[in-house]
């Protein structure tokens, strides 16, 4: 099955006037058309290829949409506004292409009675500004510490996703990890970056309720020399380096004269004693863990074994940030910079385990982690990307309540309150926006 080739109008004659406006409408209609049957509670998956050839599973009409191959410019412009409801909320991508469509094919019945498009657009900005202040009237105020009302908001979001068949496992995963990372900046003000440092580990085995929050990180790495480095350290001194532990090559054509046989060895050991440096400028901070960004040469990692000193290298930096916030470590860009205080001793547990074929390295039990892992397990690849997209999704929802906790009723209540309130404003509008509002 290939993704979908939405091809709407081949042509290369210029049109104008309400030609293009009942040809916009239609191209929306048709990008509406082709998620609807993924809203609400008996939603289909669809099943499409992606562009790298793999398998997409999922009723996420973003996920749906960012598949679609579109030649049009109204229907690229629905697909930009389903990217920004999931930028912006996480949830309801589905829910708003739809309900533009339908605004849309609305609007038509106005052009056939010859209203501008300006008129009709005036007209649906004012009752946009109409229903705003309508639901910040019967928007009620959320306690964020009770768990029962968090879960059941969370819940509301994925109750009609794939997810929602395993009850309370994602939106507990959700509440947790968001919770986990926030950040009070004060003035009953709080930052939730769930981008930069929440990370979601899928690896596939085992059963979906395995999948947790780790209160620390973990990251696809091994120690430098598992047979020679501990693998496992209880309350671990972290050192974070953006810096490589080998020896610094020229960064032109370096050309060195010897004119010596013993030269050679001068060479040789002024590189060793430049290494042997920095491992001592790190070493005398009495590190139980170092990890950097960059290489560490097969000298600084017989140093470090040595002294008993686990060293991971060439990590990635979001996972270096990560770590850092996790266990209250600063990342030092020069080994002779260093100082006690850059030194994290937030971390219960360094452990290196293997799980299937891989070995994930895990630094866990942070006494106050700003930064965590979530680690899904499941059954399949498809499965645990079709989970992962659910989760991000119950992700937002609980960062939009933690910063703006207000809620309006479900169940169509608010839907009719706004459609009731507009009517009744209809009647205090003069001229032909009447009729529209």
């Amino acid at each position: 099955m290939q993704a979908p080739v939405l091809v709407l109008k081949d042509s290369l004659n210029r049109e104008s006037g309400n030609k293009v406006h009942y040809g916009n409408i239609q191209a929306s209609k048709a990008v509406a058309d082709i998620i609807r049957t993924t809203l609400g509670p008996r939603s289909m998956l669809k099943m499409l290829l992606d562009a790298a050839g793999g398998i997409v599973v999922t009723n996420d009409g973003n996920a749906i949409l960012r598949e679609l191959d579109l030649a049009h410019p109204a229907a690229k412009s629905m697909i930009e506004l389903s990217r920004t409801q999931d930028e912006e909320v996480g949830d309801g991508t589905t829910s708003v292409i739809v309900l533009a469509g339908e605004m849309l094919h609305v609007a038509e019945a106005f052009i056939d009675k010859k209203y501008h498009p300006t008129v009709i657009c005036q007209a649906y900005n004012k009752a946009l500004e109409d229903a705003i202040s309508v639901l910040d009237k019967i928007a009620m105020t959320v306690d964020v510490k009770d768990r029962a009302t968090m879960l059941g908001l969370v819940k509301s979001c994925i109750g009609t996703k794939f997810t929602g068949q395993f009850g309370d496992l994602i939106a507990d995963l959700a509440i947790n990890a968001t919770t986990t990372v926030g950040v009070d900046l004060g003035q009953g003000l709080r930052e939730v970056d769930i981008k930069k440092y929440i990370k979601v580990e899928k690896v596939p085995g085992g059963q979906l309720e395995d999948s947790k929050v780790l209160k620390g990180v973990m990251f696809n790495k091994d120690v430098v020399a598992p047979g020679k480095m501990r693998r496992k350290i209880l309350n671990p001194r972290i050192i974070l380096l953006d810096c490589p532990l080998e020896y610094k090559k020229g960064e032109n054509q370096t050309n060195a004269e010897l004119l010596r046989e013993e030269d050679w060895s001068v060479l040789l050991k002024m590189e060793e004693e430049y290494i042997e440096n920095l491992c001592m400028q790190i070493l005398k901070f009495k590190p139980d863990l170092v990890i950097t960004e960059k290489g560490l040469s097969d000298l600084a990692c017989h140093y470090f074994s040595k002294a008993g000193v686990s060293a991971i290298r060439r990590l990635r930096k979001t996972d270096n940030n990560r770590i850092a916030k996790a266990c209250g470590a600063v990342i030092v860009n020069r080994p002779d910079e260093l100082q006690e205080s850059d030194v994290g001793t937030g971390a219960g547990l360094f452990e290196v385990k293997k799980i299937g074929d891989e070995f994930f390295a895990f630094v866990v039990d942070c006494k106050d982690p700003k930064a965590c892992t979530v680690l899904l397990r499941g059954a399949s690849k498809d499965l645990l990307n079709e989970v992962e997209r659910n989760l991000q999704d119950a992700m937002s929802v609980a960062r939009n309540i933690i910063k703006n906790p207000k809620l309006v009723p479900g169940g169509g209540a608010t839907e009719l309150t706004v459609s009731a309130m507009l009517k009744q404003r209809s009647s205090s509008i003069e001229g032909i926006e009447k009729v529209k509002q």
